[in-house]
């Protein structure tokens, strides 16, 4: 899986890394055209930055986890990385989501913007229970809810693991105008305040730009 790897502005050898994994049709190039790795510098965050290039592809055939496993998580551990972090972007942050709730020992921290969690229509089902502590996924979803019951079943899965804030800490952010809005004020309701972040905005980078930024400034990242 190809992936850019942007060092830390402020030390030599960052103990943390925070793995981005893009939206659909993203470059690795425009990650870093619109400014999502300057925001890591601007904030003086001692973090190393890996731009992955875990394209649609992926997710098509299934393979996004055990891809990301193999050739992401394990070797960044194997190279010392203390703490790990993952961030997505709509087709990514139903990737790092997905991902966290497997193989939760791996991840210390989860960022998402936009993230994909299925339909509008999806999410009515758990508004119905009462919201994410209440709703119990169906056993045998149809095949067109299947991606956003085993994503639902991931947030689900974070949200309640542990009393108390989610952990590992878990910020969403996304545009007030996104068609997807629906589906992420539904996922805001389980979260703790401080840990959503909206703008004005759809489904581009302008409200992302400014989000992505406010996230990480009130993120658990260490700082130089």
């Amino acid at each position: 899986m190809p992936a850019q790897l942007d060092k830390s502005a402020c030390t030599v050898e960052a103990r943390t890394l925070l793995i981005i994994l893009p939206g659909r049709g993203m470059t690795l190039r425009e990650l870093e055209k619109e400014g999502f790795v300057s925001a890591i510098r601007s904030l003086d965050l001692a973090v190393d930055v890996l731009r992955v290039d875990a394209h649609l592809a992926y997710y098509r055939d299934r393979s996004i986890l055990e891809r990301v496993r193999a050739d992401v998580i394990a070797p960044a551990q194997a190279q010392g990385y203390r703490s790990i972090w993952l961030a997505g972007i709509s087709m990514g942050g139903l990737g790092a989501l997905r991902y966290a709730e497997v193989h939760p020992a791996d991840v210390q921290g989860i960022v998402v913007l936009a993230p994909y969690l299925g339909e509008p229509e999806a999410s009515q089902a758990i508004l119905k229970a009462g919201g994410l502590r209440r709703w119990k996924a169906p056993p045998d979803p149809l095949p067109d809810d299947e991606v956003a019951t085993q994503v639902w079943r991931s947030v689900q899965s974070l949200l309640l693991r542990n009393e108390g804030p989610a952990r590992p800490p878990f910020y969403l952010g996304y545009g007030l105008s996104d068609s997807l809005a629906p589906t992420h004020r539904v996922l805001a309701q389980a979260l703790p305040p401080g840990r959503v972040f909206t703008a004005p905005g759809g489904h581009d980078w302008n409200p992302w730009r400014g989000l992505w930024q406010r996230m990480l400034a009130a993120s658990e990242l260490p700082r130089c």
